[in-house]
């Protein structure tokens, strides 16, 4: 059976409050856990309107206190913003909480535009260069006590002692975010959604590149990727407009709330954001149920995804619920 889990941004629509977007992320949580999915990851993202996932450790630990089977993680945290020993203090506390429910998703982008990657950073030194490796060396050395005897951090420990970090799982959307994670031996979750490198190959580079680790003995590998699911294709396509807005007004530079359907539909739409909406589309799987569970059979068949990861960024709270529902029936998710 295709393992299914949930990738949440906490969207932000037009009319809607930062705050009711997080509600109702714990909604959707609660909903998720009684349909059979697997894990359910919150993202990291910072200064942007249409999300309001800026803090996913916080937001890890209020939904796994409502939900009982799903795992409960980072989509992910951005390295680059985090001092280590916070990283692996906070994953510790939410372990140590809830035993064996968590998953510490990392990325090496900071999630953001360059003033606020800035501003989040500046209190540690902020260089030009890209010091993820560094970051997370520091990470794993804190948590395996690497430091060799007489290193100035030899006796740092993040605290709760007792408590392991959780599963690391590498976040990415290139070759060297494939290779990487494939040479530290880590889990690997692909952001098809937004990626212009290919899922297929990058998953292959993967596989074929994997070291056995500590914390993972063989390759494991999630595909993430945006869709929506409504009960007819018409229905689908309708909501799926409030993606296309946002991709062309994001593409220059109009960072707003999601708009609604309607709101799409009376866009003047230029024939250069036409060819952006459709070579976005192409990344997507929208439709009635048949329709999407089709398109993602075969990129899981495409990719040999162990696993796929899906976020769907609409409008409507209540239709948004519906996808995650009408997607869980497709595939007969066993319900715990």
């Amino acid at each position: 059976m295709t393992r299914l889990s949930v990738l949440d941004l906490s969207p932000v629509g037009t009319g809607m409050t930062g705050a009711q977007a997080l509600r109702n992320s714990l909604d959707l949580a609660r909903l998720c856990d009684g349909l059979g999915y697997t894990r359910y990851w919150c993202a990291e993202h910072h200064n942007m309107p249409a999300i309001a996932s800026s803090a996913p450790d916080i937001m890890i630990g209020q939904i796994a206190a409502i939900t009982r089977h799903m795992r409960v993680g980072s989509g992910g945290v951005m390295l680059p913003n985090h001092a280590p020993l916070m990283v692996a203090e906070r994953f510790k506390v939410l372990e140590a909480l809830f035993p064996g429910r968590i998953d510490l998703g990392l990325g090496r982008a900071p999630g953001t535009d360059p003033a606020t990657s800035y501003m989040l950073r500046r209190r540690q030194g902020v260089s030009e260069e890209d010091d993820f490796l560094d970051r997370f060396n520091e990470l794993m050395l804190v948590e395996q006590r690497g430091f060799p005897a007489g290193h100035p951090l030899a006796n740092v420990r993040a605290m709760p002692l007792e408590a392991i970090l959780p599963p690391i799982y590498l976040l990415g959307s290139s070759d060297y975010s494939a290779q990487f994670a494939a040479h530290i031996g880590a889990a690997f979750s692909f952001a098809h959604h937004f990626a212009t490198f290919d899922a297929a190959t990058a998953m292959r580079l993967y596989r074929d590149n994997f070291k056995p680790s500590q914390s993972h003995s063989t390759p494991y590998a999630i595909l993430g990727t945006a869709a929506v699911c409504a009960d007819t294709d018409v229905e689908a396509d309708r909501l799926a407009t409030t993606i296309d807005l946002n991709i062309v007004r994001r593409a220059k530079g109009e960072y707003l709330p999601l708009a609604s359907p309607d709101e799409a539909a009376n866009y003047p739409y230029t024939p250069v954001d036409r060819t952006r909406i459709a070579q976005n589309r192409a990344k997507l799987s929208v439709g009635s149920p048949a329709t999407v569970k089709a398109r993602l059979e075969a990129l899981i068949d495409e990719t040999k995804a162990d696993e796929v990861m899906i976020t769907t960024m609409i409008h409507d709270h209540r239709a948004r619920r519906r996808s995650y529902e009408l997607i869980a029936e497709a595939f007969n998710l066993t319900k715990p």
